[in-house]
């Protein structure tokens, strides 16, 4: 296992700035998310740590030593893509053996360690066939199974999940980071994929245009963000905007709102965010007192298990979160009136 640390790392395309002096430590053996929109910087990181890319400043450590300008071959990390980069024309054994061949590895050493891998992300005895003859879920173990063949420092994953549908990403989701795990071995992955993000990683970096947002737990994070952008991009948010008085925030067409942890000055602006599944609703033509506003229904999202409810209201569209306990379903057009804790407030930054 190792640590991974990037220091002021700066890396341009032109005038954009894919990397803004960007400082970042993943953790020894930790399975680490760099999250964020197409375009945020993410991928930009995780070639700088590969050494795809070389950035303009700023050094990034590898147990301490600076591999900024380091040949890609020599940095003893392994790296799966999106699209597996499977040799077509090489057996699955073959495939994963590779970068041992290159290492000059005995036949008997690779053999054994081919087969080993193949235990561990549960393909034995396909070592014969070619990446066609497998699925997509079965090519993906292949690429992993190479990646850690060599017995790599960190493990980089862009976007690893990416080409599988929703079930068997889920799937190998669970798999993934049991994996993980039973080898220990520090992991970095690439993903636009809220869930995947809060599924896998025992940390999350949150980008956007070049720039970290928030570092942290996922539930930390999730339950605490800093900004509007970092409450809107993990999960969904309801954001309110008013201005501190007497305590609270004054919501114009909400009437006040209670919000835990420190406001900003009185008389200065805030703004809160309220997460869907903390919302509560009841059937009420209208509503009075601390956090509280009245709506009617725009539309009700049923799927199967949950229903969400976006709600029209002189705030804004916002939205309440029900998991299905048999519950009716408000129709479209029935009025509602959205009630939450202030524990469930948090106050964020514009």
């Amino acid at each position: 296992m190792s640590v991974v640390e990037a220091r002021h790392v700066t890396k341009r395309y032109g005038e954009v700035r894919a990397l803004d002096d960007v400082s970042l430590v993943f953790p020894e053996g930790r399975f680490f998310a760099l999250l964020g929109p197409s375009g945020s910087g993410k991928t930009t990181l995780l070639r700088a740590v590969a050494g795809f890319v070389e950035p303009e400043a700023g050094e990034i450590l590898l147990d301490g030593e600076d591999i900024a300008h380091t040949p890609a071959h020599r940095r003893n990390i392994g790296m799966v893509f999106q699209n597996y980069a499977l040799f077509p024309h090489m057996s699955v054994f073959d495939n994963i053996a590779f970068g041992l061949t290159v290492r000059g590895t005995s036949r008997a050493d690779a053999r054994e360690r081919v087969h080993r891998m193949l235990e561990l992300v549960r393909l034995p005895g396909m070592e014969q066939r070619k990446p066609r003859q497998l699925s997509g879920g079965q090519q993906q173990r292949v690429a992993l199974a190479r990646a850690l063949v060599t017995e790599p420092k960190v493990l980089l994953l862009d976007e690893p999940l990416g080409a599988l549908d929703k079930r068997l990403r889920q799937e190998m989701q669970i798999e993934l980071k049991q994996i993980q795990r039973a080898v220990g071995i520090t992991a970095i992955f690439v993903t636009h994929d809220q869930e995947e993000a809060l599924t896998l990683s025992d940390q999350i970096a949150i980008i956007n245009e070049g720039k970290l947002v928030q570092v942290g737990a996922p539930n930390e994070i999730y339950e605490n963000p800093h900004s509007v952008f970092a409450a809107g991009f993990l999960g969904d948010a309801n954001i309110l905007r008013g201005r501190v008085e007497n305590g609270i925030v004054a919501v114009e067409g909400a009437g006040p709102v209670a919000a835990r942890g420190a406001l900003p000055p009185e008389g200065s602006p805030a703004v809160v965010a309220v997460r869907p599944e903390k919302v509560r609703l009841s059937a009420e033509a209208s509503a009075e007192g601390v956090n509280r506003i009245a709506g009617r229904i725009f539309q009700a999202v049923f799927s199967g298990t949950s229903v969400t409810y976006i709600i029209e209201t002189a705030v804004g569209t916002q939205r309440a979160f029900r998991q299905n306990a048999g519950e009716r379903i408000y129709g479209v057009g029935e009025a509602v009136v959205m009630e939450w804790s202030p524990e469930h407030t948090v106050v964020v930054e514009e």
